[in-house]
């Protein structure tokens, strides 16, 4: 990678990690689904006058069905799972869930794009879900309601970004990521459109929260998503998703400064073992003798 493209990685991360900062701050009182809907109404409105401005309507117009499927999975789906999961969780322990994103794809692209899973990818998606398991098992965290539904939704969250990643890379090639960015955020909000009724605020949010809303809309959505597929067309989905290396460390530290937030034992084991299992799966730390399994 470029050192620019290395830059643009970090910038990811700490976009994406502040995201955990915005919907811990606001989803107790929007609710997921109407901070979700917020989120990616805010971010595809902020992003079509640019677009269209740009004269890519028509790649828009020409690629709607892929991008609603991206929309869908990578968007509607996992931004209201990882909501519900930050209900119970602190925005670093949800992110650490985030953090298995790698190891799960090198399983989608053994399942799917059919390479070959050595025995250091199996290590480490054994030391990743070891990691999890401390992150739950641990006394700061065992006694949190609805902890097994919260870790439950976070990992979902994951596969599903997991899966998606080489979709866009597959059917998506070339399209700019503006356009990928704005189809799949209008696309996502006319999915949660219809949960809208039912899932109503119980009192108006406060200022704090409509802030908090616009930083996930404008930053952590609008802006990292233009960097997230633009770095999946220039290296690829599998070195893109690396970011998720970096976001617990950035929504630990976020945490930490702005809420208060402990960073606990169980966080720093759990964030150890997910990062040390995801580098390993992905080749970044490399085993003296390797098994390949077809």
């Amino acid at each position: 990678m470029k050192f620019t493209q290395v830059l643009e990685l970090l910038l990811l991360a700490a976009l994406w990690g502040g995201s955990f900062l915005f919907m811990r701050v606001a989803v107790p009182e929007f609710g997921p689904i109407w901070l979700i809907e917020c989120r990616v109404l805010v971010a595809g409105a902020a992003l079509l006058p640019i677009l269209i401005h740009q004269g890519l309507l028509g790649e828009l117009r020409s690629h709607l069905r892929p991008l609603m499927v991206v929309g869908l999975f990578n968007s509607a789906l996992p931004f209201s799972l990882l909501a519900f999961t930050t209900l119970s969780l602190p925005a670093g322990a949800t992110a650490i869930l985030n953090g298995t994103v790698p190891f799960f794809g090198v399983l989608v692209a053994f399942l799917w794009l059919g390479e070959r899973l050595t025995l250091g990818r199996i290590l480490g998606l054994v030391l990743g879900f070891t990691g999890v398991a401390v992150l739950v098992g641990l006394g700061d965290t065992a006694g949190v309601p609805g902890l097994p539904w919260a870790i439950g939704a976070g990992l979902l969250a994951a596969i599903l970004y997991a899966i998606v990643a080489p979709y866009v890379h597959l059917y998506l090639q070339g399209v700019p990521s503006l356009v990928i960015a704005t189809g799949s955020q209008l696309s996502a909000a006319v999915f949660l459109l219809p949960l809208l009724p039912f899932t109503r605020p119980v009192q108006i949010p406060t200022d704090g929260a409509f802030l908090a809303v616009l930083g996930l809309a404008l930053l952590s959505t609008s802006l990292a998503y233009i960097l997230y597929f633009r770095l999946i067309h220039q290296v690829g989905s599998t070195r893109t998703l690396t970011v998720a290396y970096l976001i617990p460390l950035f929504a630990m530290g976020w945490g930490a400064l702005i809420l208060g937030e402990a960073i606990t034992l169980s966080m720093v084991l759990g964030c150890g073992l997910v990062l040390l299992g995801t580098a390993i799966a992905n080749g970044l730390v490399r085993l003296p003798k390797k098994l390949s399994i077809s």
